[in-house]
């Protein structure tokens, strides 16, 4: 009897820990107003957003080329350790891509992980950065992505073995690594080194890949674009701080050259999947590439 006791009283605590585990981590939404306060979109600074997050290199056709990458049909495949992901379609097709979602829906996807019906989103959506944006700048690219041609392309959905398929864990992952906190603590840092920051933290996601990542598939913030291996398995991701083998030797203005143009101060020209990111980078203004190499430079060498 006392046993049954013991056992009946292990199994009604696992249940209110449970429960507890659940409504800590349940998915989030951000209060309605705060999008609602967001105004009318500013689709030039939205285009600006959109090529620093490097949406078409994710979000394209597999080899979608010139105005046919503007389509985001979705589909790629992004391998990882817990299974193989695939980009959605993101197009402003109402039925396949994000055309009947809300600002609302949009955002609390970009900043909280959180899809449109509820669940949890995978962070192979880099929402982990895109946490930093401001909400104007969720806007503003939301309002861009409207006027982009429709794609009815149904994406395939995740490949994922047990238990990385169940969504409901993905709370627990997001109590550990989802926040806003800058990933670099600076004294004090000039309007340019900022304005890199928020670049590279948030819509650029560059940590993303040049961060090494624990096994929980979080990254390890001690080495902060360290470089590491690559997560889809091939190859190493390099260090981009300003440590010897990482951007030590290069200056603030051949980063951003390189940024620009694909070359380095070697004149060797970009490779992997680092060709379709400066692409994009180089569609930004001058000043906004001069601003990621400045935070380049003024981080913590790794």
């Amino acid at each position: 009897m006392a046993l049954k006791k013991l056992l009946g009283g292990v199994v009604v605590l696992g249940a209110i820990g449970a429960g507890a585990f659940l409504f800590i981590t349940a998915p989030e939404r951000l209060p309605a107003e705060t999008w609602a306060a967001a105004g009318a979109p500013d689709l030039a600074n939205g285009e600006r957003i959109f090529h620093a997050g490097g949406c078409t290199s994710c979000h394209a056709a597999p080899g979608a080329a010139d105005d046919q990458k503007l389509v985001l049909a979705g589909g790629l495949a992004l391998k990882s350790p817990f299974g193989t992901f695939h980009a959605p379609n993101i197009s402003p097709d109402e039925t396949a891509g994000i055309g009947a979602w809300t600002l609302a829906q949009f955002g609390d996807a970009m900043k909280r992980g959180t899809g449109r019906d509820g669940e949890h989103l995978y962070p192979s959506f880099p929402y982990a950065s895109y946490a930093r944006m401001t909400v104007k700048d969720i806007a503003d690219l939301y309002g861009y992505l409207k006027t982009l041609p429709k794609s009815g392309n149904v994406a395939p959905g995740h490949d994922l073995p047990f238990p990385f398929n169940m969504r409901l864990t993905l709370g627990g992952w997001k109590l550990l690594y989802l926040d806003e906190t800058p990933r670099v603590a600076f004294a004090s840092a000039d309007e340019t080194v900022r304005r890199g920051q928020y670049l590279v933290e948030g819509p650029g996601h560059c940590g993303e890949c040049h961060t090494p990542r624990d096994v929980l598939g979080g990254l390890k913030t001690d080495l902060w674009l360290a470089g590491g291996p690559n997560p889809e398995g091939e190859g190493r991701v390099p260090n981009i701080t300003p440590a010897e083998g990482g951007f030590g030797s290069w200056s603030a203005g051949d980063i951003a050259s390189y940024l620009e143009t694909g070359f380095t101060p070697e004149f060797d020209s970009v490779g992997g999947a680092m060709v379709p990111v400066q692409k994009n980078m180089a569609l930004l203004p001058k000043e906004d590439r001069e601003a990621i190499a400045a935070y380049l430079k003024a981080i913590p060498a790794h």
